[in-house]
């Protein structure tokens, strides 16, 4: 093993470590229905909770759709004949969606998407899932991300996925809600910009500004669902102190945040240095009313170094 991968391990492990009940599977409100025209998308400076639960369902219901029945006619209705792909292995256009579908399900066609949780702010949503492609085998960690338009229509998409281990150190699967109240739901809406800002200030004074003080938006249980690193934030400080000394030309972009409630998703792209080609990373926090974060999920992915097939980054 190089050591250029154990140093992508590192960061990866690491700063999961810092970038933050019972397990129940998202449950759609409603049947996703075709797109209304009085449902546009919620511009992301004005909020329209009645438009993000509808796209929300929309992703869910395309998701599960497409993987698991392999039905080619939801993309047709939901998705946009343009549609913008980010995963470096497909190409752009609801075509190639449809295309890669037809060989998914005939190579998988027991695959179940066992979707985790759902978070929606304007025209984004985060889809955070445990996909099991062949029955009995642990799956893989995915974070899809959802843009879409003002018709309902899905018009862009990201992802991270991850395999998942056999194992973890925390005792934690990458999935499931610890702290209290342990639901994957999301909490009030009141509480988004209040834990988006905590989210966002802890993210941006660690791994913009490399400055180790950021622990203290931390609780000290911090559960932790990042499979290689312990629950708890003691000690953290003088962990990312050394780490920020041993690879100081680190660079951490965030790419686009999406909150709701209590939960806040952070897309960013994680460098070692300016060649890197780095990780594309989606770190999910869970911020407790009293301003701190209790807890932390994520998905990692390496940048690949093959052409991709659509010319658009992951990012």
């Amino acid at each position: 093993m190089s050591n250029t991968h154990l140093s992508r391990r590192t960061v990866a492990a690491l700063l999961a470590t810092a970038t933050i009940g019972s397990m129940a599977g998202f449950v759609p409100t409603a049947t996703a229905s075709a797109p209304s025209p009085s449902l546009t998308v919620a511009d992301s400076r004005q909020p329209n909770p009645q438009a993000e639960e509808r796209n929300k369902r929309v992703a869910v219901h395309v998701l599960r759709q497409l993987f698991e029945e392999g039905n080619l006619k939801v993309a047709d209705q939901y998705i946009r004949a343009d549609y913008i792909q980010h995963n470096p292995m497909a190409p752009d256009g609801r075509d190639a969606i449809k295309n890669f579908i037809r060989d998914w399900t005939a190579q998988f066609p027991d695959h179940v998407y066992n979707v985790k949780r759902v978070i929606a702010q304007g025209d984004l949503v985060m889809v955070h899932s445990n996909p099991v492609y062949t029955p009995g085998t642990r799956g893989s960690s995915v974070v899809d991300i959802f843009r879409f338009d003002r018709k309902g229509m899905i018009a862009e998409h990201w992802d991270v996925v991850q395999d998942v281990p056999a194992t973890t150190v925390n005792g934690n699967d990458m999935f499931g809600t610890v702290s209290r109240p342990r639901t994957n739901q999301p909490g009030p809406r009141w509480m988004t910009p209040f834990s988006q800002k905590v989210a966002t200030a802890y993210f941006d004074t660690l791994l913009v500004d490399k400055n180790p003080d950021a622990v203290r938006y931390l609780t000290p249980e911090y559960y932790q669902h990042n499979p290689a690193i312990p629950n708890g934030s003691a000690g953290l400080r003088e962990q990312f102190t050394n780490f920020f000394q041993q690879f100081p030309n680190l660079i951490v972009e965030r790419k686009r945040v999406i909150a709701q409630g209590d939960l806040v998703a952070i897309h960013a792209h994680y460098r070692l240095n300016p060649e890197d080609r780095g990780q594309a990373v989606v770190d999910i926090f869970r911020v407790g009313k009293h301003g701190k974060i209790l807890e932390h999920w994520d998905s990692v992915q390496d940048v690949p170094s093959t052409p991709p097939l659509n010319d658009n980054t992951m990012f």
